[in-house]
Formats: C-alpha cells, sequence, structure tokens
C-alpha cells in the first residue's frame, strides 16, 4: 500500500507519521511518499520519519520528494495539509480582520475566506494530477477551511473525503470523563466543519444509550473551561458545541482579547523554529513533545482510520465523523452542501448517518454558513472584488456593509501575491 502526503515538509507530519507507525496494524503502508517543494525541511522530517519507523520496527520505506507528479504515481491515497503561503500568510489571516473590528482566525470570517481563495485552485490542481496519475486513488484533505475546500474536490468529481480532528478530540476527551474506551463512545455529531455541535453522546454505537445529559451535569465545568464558554451557555443549550462556536457566541469578547495578546500565528512560527531544532537532531527518533502543543491533536489515529476503511483493512465498514456531501443528510441544505457528520466508511465512499432533527437555533446559522460558503467557493473559482465583497457581506461575523468593503480591501492587498486575478 502506497500512501502519499502533499504537504509532507510540515512540522506537525510527525505526529501523522507516529500515528501511521503505531498503527501498522490497521494501515499496513509498504511505500510513504512525503512530497513538498520546501527540500531542506522535507530532507530534515523525512530523516526523522525514517528514524520513527526504524524505532518502533515498522517496515515501510520513507520516500521524500519536491515532484508532485512523481510522487503520487500509483498511491493508494493522498493526504492534503497544505498551508499556501505559510505562517506569514496566517499571520496576517489573524491580523488584518482586527482592524475592522472581526475576528482575525484562519478558518473563518474574513481570515478564513482569505485563506479559501489561496488554497482552492492549488488544491484543484493537485487533485487533478492526482486523477491522472490515478483515478482510483482516494483523496483525504485535512487542509482549511476542509469544509469549502472538500466542497470544491467533490464539485469537481474527485473522490475526496474532508476530515478534521475537533470530533476525535471531544469524543477521547468525553470517554475520559465517562470512563469508557474511545471506541466505546459514538458521538451525534451535526453541523459545517469548525461549526458543529454533539447532539448526542452515545454507549457503543449510533443505537446506544446517551449519556450527553448526564455528562453535562457532572462534568459540565470542565467541559465549559475545555471550551472556554461559560458553564451557564452549555446548560442553555443542551448540547455541546465546537470549541469554534465561542468566535460566534462570544465574538466581541474574541476580538478584544485577540487584540491584547501575541497571534497563535506568532506562537506557531516560533514553535517550528524550535520543532526544526530538534528534528535535525540524528538522534531524534520519536515525536518530540512539543508537538503536541502545535494542534491536530489525534489527527494521526483519525487519518490512519479514515484511510484504512477507504481502502479496505479487513475490518469492515466502520463509522467515522467526516466532511461529506449533503444529500438531504440536513434537508434544509442543498445537495452539494457539505456537512460534517458521522458516517459509514468503507472502499465504496463515505454514507452520513441519518442524524438528530437540528434545532432551528443551530440549523440557522449553519443555513447562514452555507450560504457564505457557498460564495467563498464562487469567489475562490471565479475570482473578482466583487464575489470577494458578497462573500465577506454574507457571513455571519461580518454582515455589515462598511465592514465588509473595508475587509474586502484589506483582503485583497494581503494577498495579491496568491491571486492571479487580483
Amino acid at each position: 500500500m502506497k500512501l502519499a502526503v502533499v504537504g509532507g515538509g510540515s512540522t506537525y507530519t510527525p505526529e501523522l507519521i507516529d500515528g501511521f507507525a503505531r498503527l501498522r496494524d490497521t494501515l499496513p503502508v509498504s511505500e510513504l511518499v512525503l512530497i513538498d517543494p520546501a527540500t531542506e525541511r522535507l530532507e530534515l522530517i523525512g530523516a526523522l520519519a525514517r528514524r520513527i519507523f526504524a524505532r518502533q520496527g515498522h517496515p515501510g520505506v520513507v520516500t521524500t520528494t519536491a515532484d508532485l507528479d512523481a510522487g503520487v504515481e500509483g498511491a493508494d491515497a493522498v493526504l492534503l495539509q497544505l498551508r499556501i503561503g505559510g505562517q506569514a500568510a496566517r499571520l496576517r489571516d489573524e491580523t488584518w480582520p482586527l482592524e475592522c473590528g472581526c475576528i482575525g482566525q484562519e478558518t473563518t470570517g474574513a481570515g478564513g475566506l482569505a485563506k479559501a481563495l489561496r488554497t482552492v485552485p492549488v488544491v484543484l490542481d493537485i487533485a487533478e494530477r492526482v486523477r491522472r496519475a490515478n483515478p482510483d486513488a482516494w483523496i483525504i484533505d485535512f487542509t482549511n477551511p476542509v469544509g469549502i475546500v472538500t466542497r470544491a474536490l467533490l464539485k469537481a468529481g474527485h473522490k475526496a473525503v474532508g476530515l478534521c480532528n475537533v470530533a476525535i478530540g471531544l469524543q477521547r476527551k468525553f470517554a475520559a470523563l465517562l470512563g469508557l474506551a474511545p471506541a466505546d463512545v459514538h458521538l451525534d455529531h451535526v453541523g459545517l466543519n469548525h461549526l458543529t455541535w454533539e447532539l448526542g453522546v452515545r454507549r457503543g454505537g449510533p443505537d446506544g444509550e446517551d449519556l450527553l445529559a448526564g455528562l453535562l451535569s457532572a462534568h459540565g465545568e470542565d467541559l465549559a473551561a475545555h471550551l472556554r464558554l461559560p458553564r451557564a451557555v452549555l446548560d442553555r443549550l443542551g448540547v455541546v458545541p465546537s470549541y469554534y462556536l465561542r468566535y460566534f457566541y462570544a465574538h466581541d469578547e474574541v476580538v478584544r482579547e485577540l487584540g491584547t495578546k501575541p497571534s497563535r500565528a506568532a506562537e506557531v512560527a516560533a514553535m517550528e523554529q524550535e520543532l526544526l531544532a530538534l528534528y535535525a537532531d540524528p538522534a531524534l527518533d520519536e515525536k518530540p513533545e512539543l508537538l503536541a502543543r502545535r494542534g491536530g491533536a489525534f489527527y494521526s489515529e483519525a487519518a490512519v482510520d479514515l484511510a484504512a476503511a477507504l481502502l479496505g483493512d479487513g475490518r469492515g465498514p466502520s463509522f467515522q465523523v467526516v466532511n461529506v456531501r449533503n444529500d438531504g443528510t440536513l434537508p434544509f441544505l442543498p445537495d452539494d452542501a457539505v456537512v460534517e457528520v458521522q458516517a459509514r466508511v468503507d472502499p465504496g465512499g463515505p454514507v452520513p448517518l441519518a442524524v438528530p432533527r437540528l434545532d432551528p437555533l443551530h440549523a440557522g446559522l449553519v443555513a447562514h454558513v452555507t450560504a457564505y460558503e457557498d460564495l467563498a467557493l464562487d469567489a475562490a473559482l471565479r475570482g473578482g472584488r466583487e464575489r470577494v465583497f458578497r462573500a465577506l457581506l454574507a457571513h455571519p461575523l461580518v454582515g455589515q456593509f462598511d465592514r465588509a468593503e473595508g475587509l474586502t480591501d484589506r483582503l485583497l492587498a494581503h494577498n495579491k501575491e496568491h491571486l492571479a486575478w487580483a
């Protein structure tokens, strides 16, 4: 089995490598190709990957290349983990929206739109080259904004599934609080990427006992602290929102916070320099503890489980939270919207499970953001200042004419080098 990772020079890649090494019985990889144009970083991380495989007795071969076409040739699955513009672009995404009184964040609001505009054309080019090299290969997208990028891939007819680590992180959190194994916790996870709610926490599987009410009652303070929301919010909602909902439920508070502390991008950039120094040590043969602070917890486990189910691991179908075409799953959304829900996954692809009815309090926000994502994808595919403006005006975290105008000007000014039409 051959897997390729586009963006293999990321400092986060050793987390993925560790997952492949530990879970080799689940996903028996014979060849892992790391692909990245940043050749110096790529060779550094490729060498560490080989040492991690050797330490854990993994027989697979790790290769590196800057040649995308050569790297994806014959791959059974291709994982995308890109950041067009690097941490410098992320820093800008987190900074200029604050000048207009809006959230500065890389996956939602104006910063998320900027990332989508930079990313979608590049991902579609990569996907087309994957399709030419091997039309049967699955594309697993971990590149943010996952919902918009996955929608672009599916709209273009690619065999693609979107993946996020929010659900698996909450599953692990709930399992620890309940004293259960993570595999025994099934989530009624409903919404869009980075806009989801846990409507149920079930023991054993989709039809198991719902433990959510007791979980909120016994562990509400712990969960509220984890989500950085007041306990009263969880009690009134009666469900567990993604921590990204804080950008919506406490927008002005978050804007004030972001204006008084270093950006997350600056923190990650500094952390990356420390990680690269660690990776350069030829004696290092495991992921360093510092990597846990980099973000993306449990991504490797989610990626291994998803790839194994898509490629056929002999265990039969599995239930996993993925980003997938709606096709009636949320009846108030268009069929071609991309939703983040539990799905039955096997080599035929993901099939969404039936989900509980989403309360109008949540459904209204989902419909609103879906409309924004439709406009954002149109802007990413066709370009044009007016399309960017319309997407920003439609976003619930923007929504004011003057604010959308100011954000449009700033977005274009900060992203000209990445937007051929700008």
